[in-house]
């Protein structure tokens, strides 16, 4: 197997032997990359710069951010059931769209228009927020605004509003009740239904029955920006709460119940925090706030040589 990372310094390209990963090329030096997807042969690269595609393994690169809104991308995602159909979120908070294969983009006009509606806005930068997370479903996709709530799509990203139970004002404090904490860190979506979604958030853990209509608190009382749902069984989570931004008292939570009972799996870590969970293959990756890799189920590390890591994924079909 091959992984594939983003990291502070460019693009590491990892190979498995006799159960460890090794890096085995890089390339792209001296970039800021701040999230990876592959499909189909292709490689797309976010950075602080624009949106990079490699067609052989990152061996070699060339632009592909043509349309892009922004040049500062956070999030990159693939539809998982459509070819050629990429998302791309940004710094400030824009959203835009290719069909083919990132050799194009296009800006969804409706997210900018309510990023200066709600002055949306982030806590460590002068930037009006930025869109970090997507998760798709059909015609059903959604998007995580830090700080502005969720965003949804019912025409495949045609067009996008907020969810219901998303106001889109980005104060902090406890938010009205069914609603969702506005400064939303990424969100997930169960293959088996539109309807079933999963949003870690700077006011905790909250989940939707109804598209995001309406939320429940599941886990209150932390910070939390990264969750993992088994994609065959919908009631096991894996969760990566912390005490703050800091990541004061990080560490890795696992539920058998839907998020009712919740055991610490992990150490816990003084300072770090799980900043995304990534399947890949049969494998669970946790990626923490400090680029490191760990791997699921005794979170050991993985590719520590390799440092600053940002993102990472295995190419898919």
């Amino acid at each position: 197997m091959e992984l594939y990372l983003a990291t502070r310094n460019g693009f590491v390209k990892a190979e498995e032997e006799d159960g460890r990963f090794k890096p085995t090329a890089r390339s792209l030096d001296g970039r800021f990359c701040t999230s990876i997807i592959a499909r189909e042969g292709v490689i797309l690269l976010g950075t602080r710069a624009g949106i990079w595609r490699s067609d052989d393994s990152g061996e070699t690169w060339r632009e592909a951010s043509e349309g892009l809104p922004q040049p500062h991308v956070r999030w990159l995602a693939y539809h998982p059931a459509i070819s050629d159909f990429e998302l791309a979120g940004t710094e400030p908070a824009a959203l835009a769209i290719s069909r083919d294969g990132g050799a194009s983009w296009r800006e969804a006009p409706e997210v900018a228009a309510l990023r200066e509606q709600f002055k949306w806005w982030l806590p460590y930068s002068p930037e009006a927020g930025c869109v970090r997370s997507f998760a798709a479903h059909g015609e059903r996709i959604y998007a995580a605004v830090e700080v502005g709530g969720l965003l949804r799509s019912d025409d495949g990203g045609r067009s996008w509003r907020l969810a219901a139970g998303s106001d889109g004002r980005p104060q902090f404090g406890q938010p009205k009740p069914g609603f969702i904490h506005p400064d939303v860190h990424s969100v997930a979506v169960h293959h088996t239904s539109a309807d079933k979604v999963f949003a870690p958030t700077g006011g905790g853990f909250y989940t939707s029955d109804d598209g995001g209509d309406r939320w429940t608190a599941a886990y209150d009382d932390c910070y939390v920006r990264a969750v993992w749902i088994d994609p065959g069984d919908i009631d096991h989570l894996l969760l990566g709460p912390a005490e703050g931004p800091s990541g004061r008292d990080g560490r890795i939570e696992e539920s058998h119940d839907g998020g009712r009972s919740w055991q610490v799996v992990s150490e816990r870590w003084m300072d770090d925090l799980v900043e995304r969970f990534v399947q890949a293959n049969d494998m669970v990756l946790a990626m923490t706030q400090n680029g490191r890799l760990l791997r699921a189920p005794e979170w050991e590390p993985v590719l520590a040589e390799v440092g600053g890591i940002t993102a990472v994924t295995v190419m898919g079909e």
